[in-house]
């Protein structure tokens, strides 16, 4: 499922016009893209929580030559599965 197809999906199921889905889609996206980003942890009740996670610096090997090379620091988003929907992808 791709942004328009949940969109699509939103609209249909609340009722409401494309234009308001896609506005409430866009919110909520930005609004968790917004928080994380901060180093603020989201948590949907059943669904997940979305968190920022640093990697520290490291060295790694160039493949084409086994040169070293150095990787620098960087954050990067965190997604884990909440319980609910843990036990919805299992099928129980």
């Amino acid at each position: 499922m791709n942004k328009a197809e949940l969109i699509d999906l939103v609209a249909e199921r609340a009722d409401i016009s494309k234009k308001d889905a896609t506005a409430a889609v866009d919110a909520v996206l930005d609004s968790v893209k917004s928080a994380v980003a901060k180093g603020d942890k989201v948590s949907l009740s059943g669904f997940g929580i979305f968190e920022k996670s640093d990697r520290a610096a490291r060295t790694g090997r160039n493949p084409q030559t086994g040169a070293p090379v150095t990787i620098a620091a960087t954050s990067v988003p965190k997604f884990r599965a909440g319980a609910e929907f843990k036990k919805i992808v299992s099928g129980k």
